[in-house]
């Protein structure tokens, strides 16, 4: 790890204030997963005041800022997203309070993204040359059903030139280095329906879709299959109370952090609609979502990124930080063998929830991680 020097730690130490009047301006514009064309463009500006001059916005609405770019060559992406979980296109107002900032998304990512820029902003304006092309990103669409369009972008784009791939997001006390991957779908149950009266004994869709959940929670999963999942989120269907529905549907998804989990539920899920097909269920598919797990990355340099990010965490926020497995933008580099890992650089907590919340006093700490990092994989 690259041990920061005076001046790096005089630097942080001086943009406190503007790092927490980042994260606020940040909080106030709205980014839904897909809609995060406001944001977007104020990264945008953002970079190139600080010195991006080349930043652009790509066609999946990722913010891209070259430094000491080349056409041929290994290129080290360091990104953070810019979407939030939450649906909201109206602002959003942080509170904050002697202790913390609360806010939607504040967490997830907009802190990280933060840290991210403003650590860029150091290399920038310091006139550091990198030991290959460098991409700062502010990606998009890393949330729910924005299913990765950002980070499938940048390696559409990018590709195996990619020597690695860094994403600020989460918390300092964990990082993610194995990739779950998922399958998301909405399935309809179609039946004749009719009157709840007149035509008592026709199938009822909502029967049949519920006899369909339960055999599918009747599955075992096999102990040599990883961490494997299934759930059911949510069912909708039914017209009145005394009519026998003749439609009913649910989302449902599977998961895994490795690959024979996934086609074990993929076979699992394919066998359970054909099963009431052939019952003359009308069955109707649609796959909404899907996030590819691990391929093999090599081992020595996905060691050293891990013991990279735990050290400097350890160093300058004082904490441990244990890797693990999670469903982030690294899924699609690691997906293709490129080494990646999620490390988190602010403390919080409530993610994904209305009261999400970061630690003020995070980040200063948080912000000589992200640097300390950022100068020990571009070196």
């Amino acid at each position: 790890m690259v041990e920061l020097s005076k001046e790096a730690l005089d630097y942080v130490q001086s943009h406190q204030e503007e790092l927490e009047q980042l994260i606020l301006d940040l909080c106030r514009i709205p980014a839904p997963s897909h809609h995060e064309e406001k944001r977007a463009q104020f990264c945008k500006e953002w970079f190139i005041k600080a010195g991006g001059q080349d930043a652009y916005i790509d066609e999946a609405l990722n913010v891209v800022c070259p430094w000491h770019y080349k056409e041929e060559g290994p290129v080290i992406v360091m990104m953070a997203h810019t979407d939030t979980v939450f649906p909201d296109t109206e602002p959003m107002e942080p509170v904050v309070t002697e202790k913390r900032i609360a806010c939607p998304g504040v967490g997830d990512d907009t802190a990280n993204l933060a840290v991210l820029m403003l650590a860029a902003k150091y290399v920038m304006q310091k006139g550091i040359v990198p030991s290959c092309s460098v991409l700062f990103v502010a990606n998009s669409c890393e949330e729910g059903l924005g299913n990765l369009k950002g980070s499938r972008q940048i390696m559409k784009d990018f590709g195996d030139r990619v020597k690695y791939l860094i994403s600020y997001d989460g918390y300092m006390n964990g990082m993610t280095v194995r990739a779950v991957g998922s399958c998301r779908f909405k399935v309809e149950v179609r039946t004749e329906g009719g009157h709840s009266y007149a035509n008592f004994g026709n199938r009822n869709a909502i029967h049949m879709l519920s006899s369909m959940i339960d055999t599918l929670y009747d599955v075992k999963i096999p102990k040599d299959m990883g961490l494997t999942t299934y759930n059911v989120g949510s069912i909708s269907g039914g017209t009145s109370v005394n009519t026998i529905a003749q439609s009913a549907s649910m989302l449902c998804e599977y998961r895994s952090d490795k690959k024979e989990g996934m086609a074990f539920m993929q076979n699992v899920y394919d066998r359970l609609f054909e099963t009431y097909r052939a019952m003359g269920v009308d069955v109707q598919v649609e796959l909404i979502g899907e996030r590819p797990c691990s391929g093999n990355p090599d081992p020595e340099t996905m060691k050293w990124l891990q013991e990279t990010a735990q050290t400097a965490i350890e160093t300058y926020a004082g904490m441990k930080a244990s890797a693990g497995s999670g469903s982030t933008d690294c899924n699609i580099p690691l997906s293709m063998d490129i080494p990646a890992i999620c490390p988190g650089v602010v403390c919080g907590g409530g993610a994904h929830t209305r009261q999400e919340y970061i630690e003020r006093d995070s980040l200063l700490p948080g912000l000589k991680v992200g640097l300390a990092l950022m100068l020990s994989y571009i070196a």
